[in-house]
């Protein structure tokens, strides 16, 4: 078998809708290309439908199938639209990525209580109502695959970003749980765990000292880039090559939890 074929059975999305939450973002579009790539069609859904349009333009004139759907990850009814748009593609979604998150910066006693709620609301709650609207359709249509984006954040607590690092840190522990409830309807769910990637939410937050603080704690001593992030994505959410990866947070960041400094 020529490699070529041999990598495209194993990694190919060929005829699979994928469903990209938060998909316009640096990350989130960077999974949208890769997937993509490997022949899936991407929905490509945020809150900002101009921006979805634009990611599916740029994804179209790569030579790649691509649709734009507006989301609020905070609201049911939202994901609900979301979930009757995909299925307008091919009767089926065969994948999920929940890639939509924010974050904000301060010392613990300066922690807003509202934007706390917020942000919780964001990246852990509007995370587990998206996953109960796609496994239902999963489960009907005999399976699937899910991928939530965690953090370093979700294994060690970094200063100044409370609010963010407790709600990934449930991404993981929901991830986990998803994944034995479901495992014998043939649904996988597993988690990508970024080290730093600058991108639009986080870029306030890198000061000088918070970056010197980084670069000694990642042996590679750099960033990573978005496309850095498609192979584990690939591997996590292919039937055939992750077809026995469930429960699984995949650390995506340059070494920095295993380091010690």
């Amino acid at each position: 078998m020529a490699v070529g074929e041999f990598l495209t059975r194993l990694f190919g999305l060929e005829g699979q809708t994928a469903v990209v939450i938060g998909g316009a973002g640096e990350l989130g579009f960077a999974l949208c290309s890769g997937l993509s790539q490997a022949g899936a069609h991407v929905v490509i859904a945020d809150v900002n439908l101009q921006a979805c349009q634009k990611r599916v333009r740029q994804i179209e004139e790569a030579g790649g199938r691509a649709s734009p759907a507006e989301v609020d990850i905070t609201s049911r009814a939202s994901l609900e639209s979301l979930l009757a748009e995909a299925l307008k593609v091919s009767g089926r979604v065969e994948m999920l990525v929940n890639s939509a998150g924010i974050n904000a910066g301060s010392p613990f006693l300066d922690v807003d209580p509202d934007f706390w709620d917020k942000i919780f609301a964001v990246n852990l709650k509007g995370m587990m109502e998206a996953c109960q609207v796609f496994i239902a359709h999963m489960k009907e249509a005999g399976g699937g695959s899910i991928l939530n984006i965690g953090s370093v954040n979700s294994h060690l607590p970094l200063s100044r970003v409370f609010a963010y690092a407790a709600s990934k840190a449930g991404v993981v522990n929901l991830t986990k749980n998803i994944a034995q409830e479901f495992a014998a309807s043939g649904i996988r769910c597993n988690a990508i765990c970024p080290g730093f990637f600058p991108a639009e939410q986080n870029r306030k937050l890198l000061d000088a000292e918070r970056v010197e603080n980084i670069m000694r704690g990642t042996p590679m001593h750099r960033y990573g880039e978005p496309h850095e992030l498609v192979g584990a994505a690939l591997l996590l959410l292919s039937p055939q090559a992750g077809s026995y990866i469930t429960g699984a947070d995949y650390y995506v960041d340059g070494g920095f939890t295993c380091s010690w400094f």
